[in-house]
């Protein structure tokens, strides 16, 4: 039975924002890869089938789900579908691209959870996995079947080779009319950069990232994918888009997703600031580039660092009285508001930091917080670990794997593990027959 346009409104909805940011942790990681090395994904609704192909020696990974999902897949290096929302063992997994024997790459990139690679943990729970070789015309020939059920197809090939492969949208809807078919690439489809290779520290460059991130002396990229992760949340909301729009038409479409576009969009605050030909925000380090006081300072007793931001002039107010002990700086000429006070930056935190280097961070933390003013603890991983917040709101879970039970978080959103299925970290071909069985297929075909 096809489902209302409403159930499937319901299962997009409840697709947490988890699944949005890890499936496109490293969406294009390698986007741009050689063109005998192809990946294919399939999402399928309402059964709701996830497939991933890549061409070659490596493996391809199908599974089943209960969700829409955006997935990615990483050049020559990895390809994950994160998919913790489900109601039972059988629906709500990710799908990993493993190469046959020694499985992903991302399994080597380091030891640091019983042995297993950090990157490998995160981005691989609840996942069954199942291979294809699009270099043998028997597989493209399943893959072509299963595609005439599915949904939603999400793929990042080398430009031109889901055309070479007959899996453009063009060609798929002569057979699936409701087929929607996402293509993410690091600059469209089309234009002077179509062909170059994208990956997302370079991406972070292209869109102008780099140049408003880091200190003075040096820029400095994001700590995590951060392109990569723009793209991705782009493509998800244009499918759930493309869902709603489908169950008033009947009709599919092709979405092209570009790294560039999806991060020049995020970069719109920066280019605004530089409008009409004038510079751009200053890099800052940790500190605002155009708000202060609004980044890290010292403190004495303990050496540590606190984060602390004022945004108007009655905050600004309060911090010199209650905090600061001096009222009369908020009147002070280099002061008086946001464009003095981040002009006269070096002035003003030595004023602040001589205040606090006589209190612990606890306590510059207290006294922040009894005034009213915004602030934050400058943590380190450690420090998240064992933030009392995410205690105190029991989002750790323990997450099976094959070295053993690790912890892991709740998908944001969710506020119990029964509302979501969060199934194991697998290992290397862990599913293969149990899928071949799923979807009636033999090792023969």
């Amino acid at each position: 039975m096809e489902p209302t346009i409403e159930q499937m409104i319901e299962v997009a909805v409840n697709v947490v924002v988890r699944v949005a940011l890890n499936v496109i942790a490293n969406v294009a990681v390698g986007l741009h890869v050689a063109e005998e090395v192809s990946e294919v994904v399939i999402i399928v609704v309402p059964e709701v089938i996830v497939l991933e192909v890549f061409v070659g020696p490596e493996i391809v990974v199908m599974l089943e789900v209960v969700t829409i999902l955006v997935l990615d897949v990483a050049g020559t290096e990895e390809v994950l579908v994160v998919g913790d929302n489900g109601e039972d063992d059988s629906s709500g997994c990710e799908a990993l691209l493993e190469r046959p024997g020694v499985g992903d790459f991302a399994r080597g990139y380091d030891t640091r959870v019983n042995g297993m690679a950090s990157h490998f943990v995160w981005t691989n729970r609840s996942k069954e996995s199942f291979a294809l070789d699009l270099k043998n015309p028997r597989d493209l020939k399943v893959l072509k079947k299963i595609l005439l059920q599915a949904d939603i197809m999400v793929q990042n090939l080398a430009p031109g080779a889901a055309e070479r492969l007959g899996l453009s949208h063009e060609e798929l809807q002569k057979t699936n009319s409701g087929i929607i078919v996402c293509d993410i690439s690091g600059y469209g489809s089309h234009g002077p950069y179509r062909d170059k290779k994208a990956y997302d520290l370079l991406v972070q460059s292209e869109a102008g990232m780099l140049s408003v991130t880091g200190s003075e002396a040096e820029p400095s990229k994001t700590g995590i994918s951060i392109a990569d992760i723009a793209a991705g949340m782009y493509a998800y909301s244009n499918i759930l888009a493309a869902l709603l729009e489908r169950g008033k038409t009947g009709k599919g479409r092709r979405i092209d997703i570009s790294m560039l576009e999806s991060m020049a969009e995020w970069m719109s605050f920066p280019m605004y600031y530089a409008f009409d030909g004038q510079p751009g925000p200053s890099r800052a380090g940790a500190s605002h580039a155009t708000i202060y006081p609004y980044g890290p300072f010292e403190t004495g007793t303990d050496g540590a660092s606190v984060m602390m931001g004022v945004q108007n002039e009655r905050e600004w107010a309060i911090l010199c009285r209650d905090v600061l002990g001096d009222a009369s700086l908020a009147t002070d000429e280099r002061f008086v508001n946001n464009t003095l006070r981040s002009r006269n930056r070096e002035e003003l935190k030595k004023i602040i930091c001589a205040r606090f280097s006589e209190l612990s961070a606890d306590e510059v933390i207290e006294k922040l917080d009894k005034a009213g003013i915004a602030n934050a603890s400058m943590n380190d991983m450690q420090g998240v670990w064992k933030h009392p917040q995410l205690r105190a709101r029991k989002r750790w879970i323990d997450v099976e794997t094959p070295s053993g039970l690790v912890t892991g978080l709740l998908p944001p959103g969710v506020d119990d593990i029964s509302q979501v299925n969060i199934a194991e970290v697998p290992a290397v071909g862990q599913h293969n027959e149990a899928i071949f069985a799923e979807f009636g297929l033999s090792e023969e075909e």
